[in-house]
């Protein structure tokens, strides 16, 4: 996903600043909205120009039509309905009939859509319906059918609030929950001439994802690293793929307007990063040392929020900012390399005949004993004319489904260097017309707290306020199993009588 740096408000930009804007290589990264201005041309790549959102639960039924323009009629409503919800084929989420183009993004059980009669930036039309679903989360709680429906009066203000004439403004949240109440009614902050000017200064200034005036009794903010770990493994034992998916969320409760400097393991390295001070020759075994040196750590694809420094950050791999109130994502990123899997799992699967699979899962925890992993299921794969299993374990319960043709392993409280094993028989029925086991593999959900896979550490975070004022300040790590798969091979026994 794009990320974006907030600028002032277009109707303050100077003729100077937006020929400044439009000279940087790929303005469209810099920023995510654009008013109309007399100054911009009305063919600019990057303006978004929506002609209306319609929203739709799964059975076609229009939930909310909000016209902007006059180009969009009541109409293109049955037209979407007809041509992707009526039609289980369309797969893509642009789709162009006619002159209209119609982006969607299904969330839950319905339906978003940006028509739109121009040729906008298809990246940044995606970037605020996915902002549209954030906001109905922090408004609703969960934004399905059922939410849109008890507060469709809701929904439409806030489309008014966020779109003019077709174009976006400001989606902030803390912003609008400044004036536009869960309720639906506007609040009496928002009605005050003092309160309204700071309003106008907040959604227009650098610093429209934070007001000025928040006070707590006790300044804290809570950091959690959130890994999530992807594996691979052949049947021998080889690591085909092994990543890892990681977001940083923080919990801001802190007063005033904080800047707050976050600082990751001392040998931080970006995917992409060159060897600046090395000769071009020495510069792949320059990168290869540093990444070899202790406590190093190679990160791919990072995306900050819009609240981080960028410049700060590029110069001396601090990341420096101004947060949020409350909750928000501050980055995410991938590491590829010296990935630290937590659990190893050794399956071995037997064949006897065509009427029993015997199978013996080990699986053990390679990481330090003073943890414990918590919620671990192992899914083991039966053949499809699976009749009955039975289970034995040394730790944990297991049981087979038959609905998914697996049979499940859970342990509740997995120590750090313990091993246990599962040892089941699968009976087969005889079938005529037998479909071959396509023989998936065994995958692995858990959740491993002060743990991370690809060795990140938080080394510091400090709080600077003009009030001088302490917070405590909480770190928590957790690692999480995502696509975590083990292949095996099938071994056939010949029953001898």
């Amino acid at each position: 996903m794009v990320q974006y740096n907030r600028f002032p408000h277009p109707d303050i930009w100077s003729y100077a600043e937006l020929q400044l804007l439009l000279s940087l290589p790929n303005p469209c990264k810099y920023f995510l909205v654009v008013l109309d201005h007399p100054f911009l041309p009305n063919s600019l790549p990057f303006l978004i120009m929506l002609s209306g959102i319609l929203i739709f639960n799964q059975k076609g039924e229009n939930l909310i039509f909000r016209a902007f323009r006059n180009d969009c009629r009541p109409r293109l409503a049955d037209i979407f309905r007809i041509q992707v919800i009526s039609n289980p084929q369309v797969r893509s989420p642009i789709l162009t009939l006619g002159s209209t183009t119609f982006s969607h993004v299904k969330h839950e059980n319905i339906y978003l859509v940006a028509a739109t009669k121009s040729n906008a930036n298809a990246a940044l039309v995606f970037e605020f319906l996915y902002r549209l679903v954030l906001l109905g989360k922090s408004y609703f709680g969960k934004f399905d059918e059922e939410a849109v429906k008890n507060n469709f009066v809701l929904v439409y203000e806030l489309l008014d609030e966020i779109l003019d004439f077709g174009y976006p403004q400001n989606t902030e949240t803390d912003t609008l929950k400044m004036y536009i109440t869960t309720e639906g009614v506007k609040s009496a902050i928002a009605n005050s001439p003092t309160d309204s000017s700071r309003i106008t200064m907040q959604a227009t200034g650098a610093l429209s994802w934070r007001r000025s005036d928040i006070k707590y009794r006790k300044n804290e903010a809570f950091v959690d690293v959130i890994e999530d770990v992807n594996l691979l493994m052949s049947a021998t034992g080889t690591v085909l793929r092994a990543d890892v998916n990681g977001q940083i969320v923080m919990r801001a409760y802190l007063s005033g307007t904080p800047e707050c400097k976050f600082g990751l393991n001392d040998r931080l390295l970006l995917d992409g990063d060159t060897a600046g001070s090395s000769p071009a020759g020495n510069r792949e075994g320059a990168m290869k040392a540093t990444r070899a040196a202790a406590g190093s750590v190679t990160l791919e694809d990072c995306q900050f929020h819009q609240c981080v420094k960028l410049g700060r950050f590029d110069a001396d791999r601090i990341i420096s900012f101004v947060p949020p109130d409350g909750e928000f994502e501050l980055m995410r990123y991938r590491a590829t390399e010296n990935v630290n899997l937590p659990f190893k799992v050794h399956p071995i699967v037997r064949e006897v005949g065509t009427t029993k699979v015997e199978y013996s899962v080990a699986i053990k925890a390679n990481y330090s004993p003073k943890l414990f992993a918590t919620n671990v299921v192992i899914r083991i794969p039966t053949p499809l004319n699976t009749a009955k299993t039975t289970e034995r374990t040394s730790q944990g319960r297991a049981k087979y489904e038959p609905e998914h043709n697996n049979i499940v392993w859970k342990i509740a409280r997995f120590s750090g260097g313990s091993e246990y094993v599962l040892t089941a028989e699968a009976t087969l029925t005889s079938m005529t017309h037998q479909k071959a086991w396509s023989r998936p593999p065994l995958s692995l959900s858990f959740s491993l707290l002060m743990f991370t896979s690809s060795g990140l550490l938080v080394r510091y975070l400090k709080v600077f306020e003009k009030s001088n004022y302490s917070s405590v300040k909480w770190v928590r790590y957790m690692t999480r199993g995502g696509s975590y798969e083990i292949r095996y091979v099938l071994v056939s026994l010949e029953v001898v009588r």
